[in-house]
């Protein structure tokens, strides 16, 4: 994709979001007929059952914008590759839509999540770590995609929650993919945001629809190969500390609950009421007000990876240390919030039905 002017960028986000926004009442008019819901259940804090299927009205959206932004304006170079990414983010959305449909085996899901990072390998989008050998560069790049999928999904875990700190990021990708002229990147992370953005209209508490783990899993796996993307070319790449600030909220909602699910002797692939949303419920505030705090922080992490993006070595060295020491800080005091007991998980499922 050459370079887009100025206007163009809002056009994609608005014409994303406007098509997102008018799909999604179709899903959930689809969802409630053929009776794909999420019913009400221990360790869920709805009580009512809610259509699933947002995740396809995100896909279809993000689907056709990239067809028609194709047409409209054809990259360059890297068709095919967009192509194959495009591809393996479908075959994570199918998959995420069985196992909303029909619980799957956790190893198959972690299966196809390897799977879909070594196909994003072998495209050619890498980490590419300096003084790194390539066998090593291959698995931070798959574990960094398998990471970053799974953290959007495990933050899929309140009403507006996933979807809105993905359309955050995204635009975070997008500010640093403008600044150092990644115009294709910042034209899919645009897109992006604004099919995460009109899929919240529905979304925000209390929730119409869910967009299950189709759209999580699709949502994930594309911010986590547009912020690979920006380490493509050596001559604007990217440090990988912008990047880690930019997803700051989704990987460190990830590290807090796998740490206290495995020191409270818990599966970290079982569900619960454990996340940094959870607890800031437990500490008081109203569900929309825990949400709208977590929106914050990512907008200023996303702030402060776009100004890493562009910083001096010394800054970024600066930079990694305060994030590092405020990041443990903050998830020592998470962590001792108590979120486990049937007490607690009642008191979740209250501030749910308060509106």
């Amino acid at each position: 994709m050459s370079d887009l002017p100025l206007y163009a960028y809002p056009l994609l986000f608005l014409g994303a979001l406007a098509l997102s926004a008018l799909l999604t009442p179709v899903a959930i008019g689809f969802a409630t007929r053929h009776g794909i819901l999420d019913h009400p259940a221990p360790g869920k804090s709805h009580t009512r059952a809610v259509p699933y299927l947002g995740g396809a009205a995100i896909v279809a959206a993000f689907s056709a914008a990239i067809v028609v932004g194709a047409f409209v304006d054809p990259p360059s170079a890297g068709l095919g590759q967009l192509a194959a990414l495009l591809g393996l983010a479908l075959v994570l959305a199918v998959v995420g839509l069985a196992d909303d449909v029909r619980d799957l085996p956790i190893w198959l899901r972690l299966a196809v999540e390897v799977a879909a990072g070594i196909g994003v390998w072998a495209t050619g989008t890498v980490m590419h770590l300096a003084g790194f050998p390539g066998w090593a560069d291959a698995l931070v790049t798959i574990a960094w995609v398998v990471v970053v999928t799974n953290a959007f999904n495990l933050l899929d875990n309140m009403d507006g929650l996933s979807a809105g700190v993905a359309a955050i990021a995204s635009l975070g990708i997008f500010g640093i993919a403008a600044m150092k002229g990644e115009f294709l990147v910042a034209a899919l992370a645009i897109a992006l945001a604004g099919c995460a953005a009109g899929f919240l209209r529905q979304n925000f508490h209390p929730a119409r629809i869910y967009m299950g783990d189709a759209g999580s899993l699709f949502l994930g796996f594309m911010v986590s190969v547009l912020a690979l993307k920006l380490r493509d070319n050596p001559a604007t790449r990217v440090d990988v500390a912008a990047l880690v600030a930019v997803l700051g909220v989704a990987l460190f909602d990830t590290a807090l609950v796998v740490l206290a699910r495995i020191a409270h002797h818990r599966s970290p692939f079982s569900g619960g009421q454990d996340h940094t949303s959870h607890r800031l419920v437990h500490l008081g505030l109203p569900v929309k007000a825990a949400v709208g705090v977590i929106y914050l922080v990512a907008a200023a992490l996303a702030g402060i990876g776009v100004s890493l993006a562009d910083a001096g070595s010394a800054v970024h060295v600066a930079g990694i240390a305060i994030l590092g020491i405020v990041g443990v800080v903050v998830l020592a005091a998470f962590f001792l919030v108590p979120v486990y007991g049937d007490s607690l998980d009642e008191r979740i499922r209250q501030a749910f039905t308060r509106h």
